[in-house]
């Protein structure tokens, strides 16, 4: 593992795992992201269908928004608890067991008959979800060469940009026409397929036999982690408190028909995978100045939403930028995670999705907050520009603190 201790800016990503031979190595990772789009879709659906959702189970928006803050607790609590557990067990298999649960969760969720079994059910369905990231992201890196490790992890993370482009437009648009659980029976078939393609593209990789409880959990003493996580956590916690309230946003602020909103999850799934491919090229250049770039830029865009909003589709082209700043922010977060966690690969793969969806449980839920404060529908943009501007205070934080140690390591 390479160190970035001496240089915050270094673009290592720090991804040495042991190289694995595929027969083909595209289909392998095509395998991988099938995952992620499953995955990015039923992540980001509840999202469109909030309105539908809530009715559904007899709520209020601001409540129904706890939906999505359920399924982001079962990330941040499956991520390092599954990854602990199953550091040391071959990863295809670990693959595929965690997709498994991914199916049983939605078609769950699908057959919720209240809010409570609802809230119960994404919160299941959420557990696989940042494991899944860790290990595919560990087994990508192992089948690729060594000077495309980096951008085999991207080419895994690109399969949750291109749901918010594809998957969860047609989803919102399946569940506003058959009902919101059609929407999760959809999701729970791309779970079974993403079973199919790992099954039969993704060789054996075995798991890591010198991984122990003691390693994995030395990452957790590590100042740089945390403050990674935190960055991740409140920063990009911003993108999510619009994301959760798009539809309300769009119909009532906007003054945009209903149909509309598919308009806008298109123009954030776009910025997702424009955003993955330039946070790839940032990161050859430097991983830490791409995430205060990132830090910044989602700043900025979230204040120009707060403004645009009641103009109706002139806020389509900032919904893009919003989501390309936060891609920036995703992609260099995991590779800076994985460069600082040390030896507890598994864990440290893992725990970004853990520290992106407590970002999207915070986000959900101060956005909830001002709105059932009466603040209106725009607020929650305004709370998400104050977390975009805590994140990189921390991770100017961080800067500082690891070119001390490098003075005093000197």
């Amino acid at each position: 593992m390479t160190s970035t201790t001496a240089d915050p800016t270094h673009p290592d990503v720090g991804t040495d795992v042991p190289a694995v031979a595929a027969r083909h190595f595209v289909l392998a990772v095509v395998a991988l992201a099938m995952g992620g789009f499953a995955i990015g879709t039923t992540e980001f659906v509840t999202m469109g269908l909030l309105p539908q959702i809530s009715d559904g189970v007899g709520v209020s928006i601001p409540t129904g928004g706890h939906v999505i803050s359920a399924y982001a607790l079962g990330v941040v609590v499956g991520a390092p608890v599954l990854a602990f557990l199953g550091a040391r067990l071959p990863r295809r298999a670990l693959l595929v067991a965690l997709m498994v649960a991914f199916v049983v969760g939605n078609a769950l969720s699908a057959l919720a008959s209240s809010y409570g079994a609802l809230v119960l059910a994404r919160f299941a369905a959420g557990l696989p979800h940042g494991a899944y990231f860790g290990v595919a992201s560990l087994v990508a890196a192992s089948l690729a060469p060594p000077s495309r490790k980096g951008r085999a992890v991207a080419q895994v993370m690109l399969g949750l940009s291109v749901a918010n482009v594809v998957g969860v437009p047609v989803a919102t648009l399946v569940g506003q026409s058959l009902g919101w659980r059609a929407a999760f029976w959809g999701v729970a078939v791309l779970g079974l397929a993403t079973l199919a393609m790992v099954l039969w593209f993704v060789p054996s990789v075995p798991g890591d036999p010198r991984a122990s409880g003691r390693r994995e959990l030395a990452a957790f003493r590590l100042p740089q982690v945390w403050l990674t996580l935190l960055a991740g956590a409140i920063g990009f916690g911003g993108m999510f408190a619009v994301y959760s309230y798009i539809a309300p946003i769009v119909t009532d602020v906007s003054g945009l028909g209903e149909a509309s909103v598919a308009v806008f999850l298109l123009s954030f799934g776009l910025g997702m995978v424009v955003g993955t491919w330039v946070a790839g090229v940032m990161a050859d250049w430097s991983i830490f100045r791409s995430l205060i770039i990132g830090g910044v830029g989602m700043t900025a865009t979230l204040l120009a939403f707060w403004v645009g909003a009641p103009h109706g589709w002139a806020n389509v082209p900032v919904v893009f930028l919003i989501t390309v700043t936060g891609s920036v922010l995703v992609v260099n977060l995991q590779l800076r995670l994985m460069d600082v966690a040390g030896d507890a690969q598994a864990l440290g793969a893992a725990m970004n999705h853990a520290s992106l969806n407590v970002a999207n449980a915070l986000g959900a839920w101060l956005g909830g907050l001002v709105i059932a404060a009466g603040w209106g529908l725009r607020a929650p943009a305004l709370v998400g520009a104050g977390l975009s501007v805590v994140g990189v205070l921390v991770l100017l934080v961080s800067a500082r603190l690891e070119r001390r140690t490098a003075s005093a390591s000197a």
